[in-house]
């Protein structure tokens, strides 16, 4: 039934007073309410620190948002194959995107080795992957979507496809990095198909972006310059749209120059990229 749905407004519309009711309970008065950029990564994308259209942003977490922003939709057979997504954004931008297994599977692996009784931190973790011998074995992030049992699962994936075996937790660790990497090569390489653009950056938001060995990964796996940070861009994000809307900022260019001046990030450039290369192919015919 139509009538139970709300009015599609953009973002930063006021809608109104927050309810009495609810004011009381919080004890914030008749504060104003504006629809914000819809959600979590919507928001994000509105703080990263980008101009120009020469860019492209990563989403970075559990899971891997991935896309360029552009003025106006792109649809045809090529996107569907793809299974990109086009949605509308802030100050009427298309966040053009894919949705990618990101650091879901060394989260998962992480639960199943503390269920076994070894409790490893993040920041271990990527120590240990640091320190781990490289391309031991290709592991494509979306083949490990479902839950469960993960180490066990990547193990007979490396054997079934005629890999070498991870001799410990680093090398597993660092191998799932190395794919997620890989998986981001080539859809920066989509993308560039896709829209005509040629990129130069990825932009990394979110709290994957604090993860300084796969920002480093990316760079190298990519050959492109990459800019980490904010990692509370949905944060952020979600307070900037709310400023747009209250005439206190412009437009988002004027948003994200707020970004800009108000967090520091970080770079990372790429570091011998074409020591990739043969992985790279390893990883698109295992695809």
């Amino acid at each position: 039934p139509k009538e139970i749905l709300g009015d599609i407004v953009p973002p930063g519309t006021l809608l109104g007073p927050l309810l009495p009711q609810l004011a009381e309970m919080a004890a914030l008065g008749e504060v104003p309410v504006f629809a914000s950029a819809g959600h979590d990564t919507a928001a994000a994308v509105a703080a990263v620190p980008a101009e120009g259209d020469d860019w492209c942003y990563i989403s970075s977490g559990t899971w891997s948002l991935m896309g360029v922003e552009l003025d106006e939709p792109v649809i045809n057979d090529q996107v569907l194959a793809a299974n990109f997504t086009n949605e509308v954004g802030v100050d009427g931008k298309i966040r053009f995107l894919k949705n990618i297994a990101g650091l879901w599977v060394l989260q998962e692996c992480r639960r199943a080795w503390a269920l076994e009784g070894t409790e490893y931190s993040y920041g271990q973790l990527a120590e240990m992957a640091e320190a781990a011998r490289p391309f031991v074995a290709v592991v494509p992030p979306d083949y490990f979507i479902a839950p469960g049992k993960m180490p066990q699962r990547i193990a007979d994936y490396c054997k079934s496809s005629g890999q070498a075996s991870f001799a410990n937790d680093g090398e597993m660790a660092r191998g799932i990095l190395e794919g997620l990497a890989l998986r981001y090569r080539e859809v920066v390489e989509i993308l560039e198909n896709l829209t005509g653009r040629k990129l130069r950056t990825i932009h990394i938001v979110g709290g994957g972006s604090k993860n300084r060995l796969l920002n480093q990964l990316v760079a190298d796996a990519t050959g492109l310059r990459v800019v980490a940070g904010p990692g509370e861009a949905t944060a952020a994000g979600n307070v900037l749209v709310q400023a747009m809307g209250a005439g206190e900022l412009k437009d988002l260019a004027a948003a994200r120059a707020v970004v800009e001046a108000s967090f520091e990030v970080e770079e990372f450039l790429p570091r011998n990229p074409g020591a990739w290369d043969t992985s790279y192919k390893k990883f698109l015919a295992l695809r």
